[in-house]
């Protein structure tokens, strides 16, 4: 059985707040893919539990450069409650083309992820494009 029901094209992925509001987003619509930003949603200073639960609800793969989570008991819980598809990118001093260009690079390696694992999970990014689970809340 695949995870999630939706096929890999039909994947929406999120762009959180501290991935900023144009330059990834717009790459990625550029190659056709579907994607929400934190801002067209949520109030800047929204609480990232808060916003985890909405976008897990809606089966949204979200992209997030916050390493922290994995270690934030109350986002970890709403990463479970939620049932969410988190990836951070793990890199450091990347401008905001060079996160794009990464992520596109890795989209088969992230869509085939998601094919694979089941909800709820934190995976990474890395920047030589290896996708890998960091946290795995099925047991």
């Amino acid at each position: 059985m695949s995870y999630p029901s939706k096929p890999p094209e039909l994947l929406t992925f999120f762009i959180d707040r501290c991935l900023g509001k144009k330059i990834i987003a717009n790459a990625l619509r550029e190659k056709g893919v579907s994607v929400e930003v934190h801002d067209d949603h949520f109030p800047q200073n929204a609480k990232d539990e808060e916003w985890l639960s909405v976008v897990g609800d809606k089966e949204w793969v979200i992209f997030t450069k916050d390493k922290r989570i994995k270690y934030n008991s109350v986002e970890k819980l709403a990463v479970r409650k939620a049932n969410a598809m988190v990836f951070t990118l793990a890199t450091k001093n990347l401008q905001g083309s060079e996160m794009a260009d990464l992520i596109i690079k890795a989209l088969p390696k992230i869509e085939k992820f998601t094919a694979k694992h089941k909800p709820p999970f934190i995976a990474k990014i890395t920047r030589s494009r290896t996708v890998s689970m960091m946290e795995d809340f099925k047991n």
